[in-house]
């Protein structure tokens, strides 16, 4: 599988569109266009997706695994993308990429990480169960730090952020219709 800068790359190649295009599409410099596809730094999750966005193309189909196209039914822990970034861990089971109408994913957000300073959106909905730990949840205006057996549901075209402010790991199981 191609690492994320050359898949980048080859994506605003395909659609005939330089780094400037793309980094004025997404909200960014086109100097982090340029290092991100010279995998010079690991994106925060809130500055890929604005670039996956920019590029139409979802996490899911971004991460898809060349020749992933049988649908299955079981998954091992090897066989899920990790469509995460930085120490966050996302495993994506399913995707739109792969013919299934959510993306499911196990979440992992280590003390001290957060999904990037700026607020993420995109078209769909999201929910998620916080199975161990705690996260503190922006939506739009309202904040919330939400611990193991708590829940959120949202439309994910209001902008969002996931921090993990404690000291230790949050797990969030979440199911959500954009990847």
């Amino acid at each position: 599988m191609e690492i994320i800068g050359e898949k980048l790359k080859n994506l605003r190649k395909d659609r005939g569109i330089t780094q400037k295009e793309l980094a004025d599409n997404a909200g960014v410099t086109a100097g982090m266009i340029s290092i991100m596809e010279s995998n010079k730094v690991s994106p925060s999750v809130a500055t890929l997706m604005k670039v996956l966005s920019a590029l139409n193309v979802s996490p899911g189909e971004f991460f898809q695994q060349e020749g992933t196209v049988t649908k299955k039914f079981f998954f091992n822990d090897d066989e899920l993308i990790n469509i995460g970034s930085g120490n966050i861990v996302l495993k994506l089971v399913g995707g739109k990429n792969a013919g299934y109408e959510i993306g499911l994913l196990k979440e992992t957000y280590p003390p001290g990480s957060d999904t990037g300073s700026e607020m993420i959106s995109f078209e769909g909905q999201e929910g998620g169960f916080i199975i161990q730990g705690e996260i503190e949840v922006t939506i739009g205006n309202q904040k919330q730090i939400l611990k193991s057996g708590q829940a959120y549901y949202f439309d994910t075209g209001i902008p969002h952020r996931f921090q993990n402010l404690s000291k230790e790991v949050c797990e969030i199981i979440s199911a959500s219709t954009y990847h």
